[in-house]
């Protein structure tokens, strides 16, 4: 868990920035809706909203036309917003939070750009979201796996620095270029099965919060998402239910999964949800 707080090597004044992009690291759009989810419960307000047209190649992300309440068309063009956010939970933490789609080109510029309207304070810390489609069942509650490069941020965690090499899309380059600046950065990862892979996936998106609960040791109001990560399941069973070759393959994906946490289901894994549950009344 990483106690901002509590740890010594992280005086109060932090400043966190949160980032998540649509695209090809937001399996299910989970990643962006769990950054709007942040905006609709924290106090927010916009820093700025990046020139898209330095960023996009528009025949890739294309703009999307739509009729107003007036009856007017509306074009909404893809983008990068930069948000000030706080709450109660974290008084005297700066947060910012990055909200787009990941950008067609100029990606080392554009991280620049958005570091350049970040208020940095004496500590420093990148909080990226991202999701990916993997093997694993639907009744299951959703992976979230943290990994961070800093060593620091290690032992505070207990995050794995990534072993993963290949392709990478604009969180990767995000870290990447702000840990030159000296930013250390943290990633977490959301597993969808991706024999449901439309969005939205809700349950994908709580995962991700409860996550960034650990992950800043404060409560985050969930109540609505639950409720709609409950419904989404619930669909997700009487698809699968009606089709008997999907039941099959989601048995086994249980069973294999079952199979690979069961030493996990000890007093500590125990312990720890109930330190959550305390800290929810608390807040």
């Amino acid at each position: 868990m990483l106690c901002l707080e509590q740890d010594p090597t992280f005086p109060r004044n932090t400043t966190i920035i949160i980032a998540a992009f649509g695209g090809w690291n937001d399996a299910g759009q989970s990643a962006t809706d769990a950054l709007e989810h942040l905006l609709d419960i924290w106090q927010s307000e916009e820093v700025i909203d990046l020139p898209g047209d330095d960023f996009y190649d528009y025949q890739f992300n294309r703009p999307e036309v739509s009729i107003g309440l007036d009856g007017d068309r509306e074009v909404a063009w893809p983008g990068t917003t930069i948000f000030k956010a706080s709450t109660d939970t974290l008084p005297d933490t700066k947060i910012f939070l990055v909200h787009g789609v990941e950008p067609s080109m100029r990606w080392k510029t554009f991280c620049a750009e958005i570091l350049s309207h970040i208020e940095l304070g004496e500590r420093n810390v990148l909080v990226t979201l991202g999701a990916l489609l993997a093997d694993v069942p639907h009744t299951r509650p959703i992976p979230v796996s943290g990994t961070t490069s800093n060593k620091k941020l290690q032992d505070i965690s207990g995050f794995e620095s990534s072993k993963y090499e290949g392709p990478t899309g604009i969180l990767g380059i995000l870290q990447s270029e702000f840990e030159v600046q000296g930013i250390p950065s943290v990633a977490l990862w959301a597993a969808l099965p991706h024999y449901v892979a439309s969005p939205p996936c809700p349950k994908a998106t709580l995962a991700l919060i409860r996550g960034l609960e650990d992950l800043l040791d404060t409560a985050i109001p969930v109540v609505e998402l639950v409720e709609e990560a409950r419904a989404w399941q619930l669909g997700v069973e009487e698809l699968s239910t009606d089709d008997e070759e999907i039941s099959e393959y989601v048995r086994a994906l249980e069973e294999t999964q079952d199979t690979a946490e069961l030493p996990e289901a000890t007093g500590e894994a125990i312990a720890k949800e109930f330190e959550r549950y305390l800290r929810r009344r608390e807040n």
